[in-house]
């Protein structure tokens, strides 16, 4: 049941010519939030998704899931309201995930996500590479982000770096 004003009148029966998706891919799932234009939440759906765990350390998915999700997301919403009367929508996501793909936008392989951390031995290395990281940055190195995991992928999956 969507939720409800202070009249008890389901917000989603009410008449709003406005309505706005909100999309935000997390590691354990997709949710779909739409509300009205005056930010009360409509309906809400969600999915969850499925981290792999190849080895220690490690955290990937396949960016295929998170379509999957998308589409099954949309799908459930559209049973409880016409999404055809959308206005916008709005995105957001994980943050750090390394999704390599071809130059066609195929994915080579599963997305290598933030909680990562197999590159540990690849920030040791590009930290003495450019010691003046930190200075310029204010950052160091760290598995979660991506550069130290496309130097993993360069150094144990080459074939997928062109």
């Amino acid at each position: 049941m969507p939720y409800k004003n202070k009249n008890k009148t389901p917000l989603s029966m009410k008449k709003s010519n406005k309505m706005y998706l909100g999309l935000d891919l997390g590691t354990s799932g997709l949710k779909g939030v739409v509300i009205d234009d005056k930010g009360n939440v409509l309906v809400q759906e969600s999915v969850s998704l499925t981290v792999s765990s190849p080895h220690a350390t490690w955290s990937e998915q396949d960016p295929e899931s998170w379509w999957q999700a998308c589409i099954d997301v949309i799908q459930r919403l559209q049973q409880r309201l016409d999404v055809s009367k959308l206005k916008a929508i709005g995105l957001s996501g994980q943050m750090h995930g390394a999704t390599l793909l071809d130059a066609d936008g195929d994915v080579l392989r599963p997305c290598i996500l933030w909680n990562d951390g197999r590159s540990q031995a690849q920030c040791e290395a590009l930290m003495a590479e450019f010691p003046d990281l930190i200075e310029r940055s204010g950052n160091l190195y760290m598995p979660g982000f991506t550069a130290p995991k496309i130097r993993w992928v360069q150094e144990n999956e080459a074939r997928y770096i062109c």
